[in-house]
C-alpha cells in the first residue's frame, strides 16, 4: 500500500508539471493513474481543474448549450422537465451563491478571514462553478460573483471601502424589489477591474501571461492591458521626477556636508614628532614636549595657557592608560612563574621596569 501511494505521489507531481507545461492530456494521464493507485482529495480537485484547462485550451468554435432539457409526460398528461447535464449538488452550489448577501458569505469566509483564506475559498468554489464544469442554471453568474468577490478582497484598499460601505448589491436589491424587480445583479457595486474569466486564469495559471485582458479606468471606461501598462509607466516616471525634486534639498545638505570635510583644519599640535609637526615645545607647568608647526605662531590666536592644559591631559590620560598596561602584563608574568615555579622568570618579571609608571610618579614630585 505504501508503494502505491509512493507511486501515486510521483504520479501527481509528474501531472502538476504538465499542468504548467500546459501539456492538459499527458496530466490527466498521470493524475488519473495517481487516483487508481492511491485515491487522494488532491488528485480529484486535480482531475477536475485539468478537464477544464483541457476544455479551455481547445478553444471551441461554439459552445455548447447551457442546458440541454427533455421532457418526458406523466399519466396525466402534464410534462415534468429533467435535466441531465448538471447536478443536483451542482444546482444546489448556485442556490446558496444567489442566497448570499454580501462577498464573505459568498466565499464562505469570515470577515477576518486572510488572503491566503480567501484565495483557497474561490479555487475550491473555481472548480465547482466554472461554466464548463457547471451546467446549472445561474452558474455563469454564480461563477462572475465568486469571481468579484476575491477580486474585492483581496485588494487592501477595495476591502476597506466595502467593509466600510457595506455590501452596495445589497441596497441595490432592496431598491430592486422596491421596483418590482427580483433578479439579483452580482456586477453592481463594487466591482473588479478584471472578468471573472481572466480571474479564474490568474489564479489556476491559464494563458495569463500572453493574454491582453481590459482593465477599467477611473470613470467606468474600459482600456487594454497594454495602453494600461504603458500609463503606469508614464505616471512612475512622473512620480520618479516628483520624488527627486522632494530629495533633492537632503542630496544637496548631504553633499555639503561630504564637502566641509575636506574643508576641516588640522590638529593645532602633536605629542609626538613628524614631518608636519617638526617644531617642538614644553609645557609650563608640567613640561610636557609638544610638537607643532612651523607657522604655529602666526596661524594659532587662540589662548596658548587652555592649548597647553589641554596637551597635559591628553598626555597624562595617555601615561594612565600604558601604566595599567604594563602592570597588568607584568602581574601575568608573575603569575605564570608561580604556577610553573620558574624562579628566573619570576625575579626577571619581579624586576620588569614599568617607564609609563614612573614618568607618573616624577611628575607626581
Amino acid at each position: 500500500m505504501d508503494s502505491n501511494k509512493d507511486e501515486a505521489e510521483r504520479c501527481t507531481e509528474l501531472a502538476e508539471r504538465f499542468m504548467r507545461e500546459r501539456k492538459y492530456e499527458e496530466a490527466e494521464k498521470f493524475i488519473r493513474k495517481a487516483q487508481r493507485l492511491y485515491p487522494t482529495k488532491k488528485a480529484e480537485e486535480l482531475l477536475a481543474e485539468v478537464a477544464i484547462l483541457s476544455k479551455q485550451n481547445q478553444k471551441p468554435e461554439a459552445a455548447e448549450p447551457t442546458v440541454r432539457k427533455r421532457q418526458s409526460a406523466t399519466k396525466d398528461g402534464t410534462h415534468s422537465q429533467t435535466n441531465s447535464d448538471y447536478t443536483k449538488e451542482q444546482l444546489d452550489h448556485v442556490k446558496r451563491i444567489k442566497k448570499c448577501k454580501d462577498y464573505y458569505e459568498i466565499l464562505g469566509v469570515s470577515k477576518d478571514a486572510t488572503d491566503s483564506d480567501i484565495k483557497k475559498a474561490y479555487k475550491k468554489l473555481a472548480l465547482q462553478l466554472h461554466p464548463d464544469k457547471n451546467k446549472a442554471p445561474g452558474a455563469a453568474e454564480a461563477f462572475k460573483a465568486i469571481g468579484n468577490a476575491v477580486a474585492i478582497l483581496i485588494d487592501p484598499e477595495k476591502r476597506k471601502q466595502y467593509d466600510l460601505y457595506g455590501p452596495e448589491e445589497e441596497r441595490m436589491q432592496s431598491a430592486q424589489h422596491r421596483q418590482g424587480h427580483t433578479h439579483y445583479n452580482y456586477t453592481r457595486g463594487f466591482e473588479a477591474d478584471i472578468t471573472a474569466e481572466e480571474l479564474f486564469n490568474m489564479f489556476f495559471g491559464v494563458g495569463f501571461p500572453q493574454q491582453e485582458f481590459y482593465m477599467r479606468r477611473t470613470g467606468g471606461r474600459w482600456t487594454r492591458q497594454q495602453e494600461a501598462q504603458a500609463q503606469h509607466a508614464h505616471s512612475q516616471q512622473a512620480n520618479g521626477y516628483t520624488t527627486f525634486l522632494q530629495m533633492l534639498p537632503v542630496l544637496l545638505l548631504i553633499l555639503l556636508t561630504m564637502m566641509s570635510s575636506f574643508f576641516i583644519s588640522d590638529p593645532v599640535y602633536s605629542l609626538h614628532s613628524n614631518s608636519k609637526y617638526s617644531v617642538a615645545r614644553t609645557t609650563q607647568i608640567q613640561h610636557v614636549p609638544y610638537y607643532v608647526k612651523e607657522n604655529f605662531h602666526s596661524e594659532y590666536q587662540g589662548s596658548l595657557r587652555r592649548l597647553e592644559n589641554s596637551i597635559e591631559e591628553e598626555y597624562f590620560n595617555n601615561l594612565r592608560q600604558a601604566c595599567a598596561r604594563e602592570k597588568n602584563y607584568k602581574e601575568a608574568m608573575m603569575w605564570k612563574a608561580r604556577n610553573f615555579g620558574d624562579h628566573d622568570l619570576y625575579m626577571k618579571a619581579k624586576n620588569l621596569e614599568m617607564p609609563s609608571c614612573k614618568k607618573i610618579q616624577e611628575s607626581a614630585r
